[in-house]
């Protein structure tokens, strides 16, 4: 901890450090990395699919709200294979991850009030309400979207803090076969496979991804290493059947087998409560998603017709010394109509109806929980407008949900964006969301610890924010967000007398979020590039500073590019500030608040080219060797290193 301050005083300067360099031979040169007002390279590959529900592209320039865009090139650059380690440098993410579960909150929201789209297919378990976004794995080609505040106006309940959208490539855009592999401390070893292949009227794309190491341990004092095997296999395609008229699929499966250590339940041990090596407890999860989808258009390609119908089954299992000890299933059957109509250049209709049936299960052994199965049944219906000038954009979206258990919903989104000068753009927007109870808070069951409340009612959401885009010179451009959001009905965990067993409430009184993100991207010089984003996040429920949200998050990436691309280096610093957590070291179970050390992560990696089609490369995670924690008693792993080689052809 004694370099915390230091490496974060460098993330914090960074911002104000990186002053505009113009490009040595006198050209505009665009920043590879932005938020908001992201700068189109040549292969317009930052437009955004996600903030819309036509399937259309919109520049992140003409977008209202507030956006960053992650290609394939900055995932590449940072070496990412953890879509959760990249995501902690988009400004307004938290993430904080354990073996099993790793949660992202966007702007003090809840892990379960984001909605996490894989090449358009919801991937939330809906049976614990959330997707663990710690066992999406980084394909080679993919890119990621992620939308910041309300979104739930044209995606529904999940949307309330924000969308995130990881797109795989298409057979088009990364055609070809390419390879890697790497391996590294803790018996790591991690592979892709990837092949993409196009004709004049299809593409396909299959790729797998496995992900293997022995792991570190995670208790104060522990020896047990928590290791992890992930492996994913995936592939999307589409085919043109007529003019006009194409049909496209994706699938999607993932299985994770990992160990995990437990709490210590010795009410009568000094250490109750806090993480303990746990021989023989090991958790299995396995996901399978699917989605097909016809697209037609008419009037010469100005109104379309989109029809699609997606699948999510999950199921958990923990196991413990004396076999399966906890276990769930959960299925999303999903159908959506589309149809947009563009009037002119400018102006866009969009009308949109979703029909979706979220089905869970308690496969916990032992007979004490209830085992049948429960199901949610709703009907959305979306309407859009969206306006794009020369200096004006406005958009207007507004939807219904029916809902058969709840009471039904309306939400809305309005922005608008003007660009004041040729370097300078004001927006605004403002929206709201609603998320319903899981299955868990509703009838979930731990013997002695747990209750459900089947009379939980929908969180709701308001909020707004207002943002600048400056374009700073020719080399580089900053975007600055404030954002202020209230949570009405927010669901806590009550310990009601006499017996003081844990179950979930709504609350009487307001939540709030506010708060201020920074991001910038600039080119410094011809082979230099920075990017850097910092986020101010004051999140209180119920007057309370909220858990696992800290005050003050920074990243800073530094990028050299050897000329012809023949060699690179990049240099990673990721802030955290302090935050508080609950601990459950009372033997009531009625939660200690305490308090978790800030901590700064530095990843160094480089790779250079061998041949055309081949390079190797190496990196180093937690440089310093950081001893952390991002949940209370769960240390978090210390410094790892690999070097590998992948081939492109």
């Amino acid at each position: 901890m004694k370099n915390s301050a230091f490496l974060g005083s460098v993330a914090l300067a960074a911002l104000v450090w990186a002053v505009p360099v113009a490009a040595q031979d006198g050209t505009r040169v665009e920043p590879d990395y932005d938020d908001s007002v992201v700068i189109a390279d040549s292969k317009r590959t930052d437009i955004i699919v996600s903030a819309t529900r036509s399937r259309d592209s919109i520049l992140p320039e003409n977008y209202t709200g507030s956006v960053t865009v992650l290609t394939d090139e900055i995932l590449e650059n940072r070496q990412t294979r953890d879509i959760a380690d990249v995501l902690r440098d988009v400004p307004g993410v938290a993430v904080a991850g354990v073996a099993g579960q790793t949660q992202i909150r966007l702007r003090g929201s809840e892990a379960n009030h984001v909605l996490v789209l894989v090449d358009g297919i919801e991937v939330s378990d809906p049976f614990a309400g959330e997707f663990d976004i710690g066992t999406l794995q980084a394909e080679p080609g993919a890119r990621l979207e992620v939308l910041r505040g309300p979104q739930s106006a044209l995606y529904g309940p999940d949307a309330i803090g924000g969308v995130v959208a990881y797109e795989t490539a298409s057979g088009r855009s990364l055609p070809g076969f390419a390879a890697r592999i790497e391996g590294g401390t803790q018996a790591t070893v991690n592979g892709a496979l990837r092949y993409g292949a196009y004709g004049d009227s299809w593409d396909a794309g299959l790729s797998a991804v496995v992900v293997s190491t022995d792991g570190q341990p995670n208790a104060r004092g522990g020896t047990r290493d928590i290791g992890r095997d992930s492996y994913t296999v995936s592939g999307k395609g589409s085919v043109d059947l007529a003019e006009g008229f194409a049909l496209r699929a994706a699938a999607r499966f993932i299985r994770t087998e990992g160990r995990f250590n437990d709490s210590n339940f010795d009410t009568t041990s000094p250490t109750f409560g806090f993480i303990i090596d746990s021989p023989q407890t090991r958790f299995t999860n396995e996901a399978i998603y699917a989605l097909v989808g016809a697209r037609a258009e008419a009037l010469e390609g100005r109104w379309t017709h989109d029809l699609s119908a997606q699948v999510a089954d999950i199921t958990r299992d923990t196991f413990g010394p004396f076999g399966r000890s906890n276990s769930s299933e959960g299925d999303r059957v999903k159908a959506s109509y589309v149809s947009a109509f563009r009037i002119d250049d400018q102006h866009n209709l969009t009308f949109a109806a979703d029909y979706e049936v979220e089905g869970f299960r308690n496969t916990t052994p032992g007979g004490f929980a209830f085992n049948g199965r429960r199901e949610i049944e709703q009907f959305g219906f979306v309407g859009e407008y969206r306006y794009s000038g020369d200096d004006f954009d406005l958009s207007a979206a507004l939807r219904h949900d029916i809902n058969d258990r709840f009471r039904d919903a309306t939400t809305f989104r309005v922005g608008a964006g003007y660009r004041v000068t040729d370097s300078t753009r004001l927006r605004a927007a403002a929206g709201s969301g609603v998320k319903n109870p899981g299955f868990f808070e509703l009838f979930g069951f731990v013997d002695g610890r747990f209750i459900g409340n089947a009379a939980l009612r929908p969180e709701k959401s308001t909020g707004w924010e207002v943002g600048l885009d400056q374009q700073l010179g020719d080399s580089a451009s900053l975007a600055v967000t404030y954002f202020d959001s209230e949570l009405e009905g927010e669901i806590f965990t009550t310990f009601p007398p006499p017996t003081f067993i844990a179950t979930p409430a709504n609350r009487t009184t307001v939540s709030k979020q506010r708060g201020v993100e920074v991001s910038l991207g600039a080119r410094l010089g011809t082979a230099w590039s920075l990017n850097a984003a910092y986020s101010w996040l004051d999140a209180e429920e119920n007057g309370r500073e909220e858990v696992r949200r800290p005050e003050h998050i920074a990243s800073a990436a530094l990028t050299w590019q050897a000329p012809g691309d023949a060699a690179s280096a990049t240099l990673v610093v990721r802030h955290n500030g302090e935050s508080l957590d609950d601990a459950f070291t009372d033997p009531s179970f009625v939660p200690v608040r305490v308090a978790l050390d800030d901590y700064t992560l530095v990843n160094l990696n480089a790779r250079a080219r061998l041949s055309d089609g081949i390079e190797a490369f190496a990196r180093v995670e937690n440089l310093l060797g950081e001893n952390y924690e991002q949940v209370f008693s769960f240390v978090s792993p210390g410094r790892s290193a690999v070097v590998g080689v992948e081939m492109r052809f």
